[in-house]
């Protein structure tokens, strides 16, 4: 089964901080990141820019609006995938990654929503 995750942060809690602080507990990261991978089950692990396009369908047509949206307090910063037998062990896997393992991250409000995916079959 796969597992889509998605690490949130709180730009208002990191924006407060100095550069040279996020730049530390980045490097932090990635010894961190390596014993992630090392399962084989990692898929996809990837950081997010900071600009955000929002589509939905309004009167008929495809409306583009800008984000982030004021009234959301945290931000999406990182995503990944992996496989996993159940959510037990995708918590399990999900906890191995720098979100929840870097101290700091508690103080700018890092955390990790784990979903399962299921797919759309395009029957003929």
């Amino acid at each position: 089964m796969l597992f889509l995750c998605m690490g949130y942060f709180s730009p208002e809690k990191m924006n407060a901080r100095p550069r040279e602080e996020i730049e530390a507990v980045m490097s932090e990261c990635q010894p961190v990141i390596e014993n992630f991978y090392e399962s084989g089950k990692v898929l996809l692990d990837a950081g997010l820019e900071s600009e955000v396009k929002s589509l939905r369908r309004v009167n008929g047509q495809v409306l583009v609006t800008d984000g982030p949206f004021k009234e959301t307090e945290d931000l999406i910063g990182s995503v990944f995938v992996f496989e996993a037998e159940s959510m037990d062990e995708a918590i399990k896997m999900a906890s191995l990654h720098p979100t929840t393992q870097i101290s700091k991250g508690e103080e700018f409000g890092w955390r990790i929503e784990v979903r399962p995916v299921h797919f759309f079959k395009n029957e003929k």
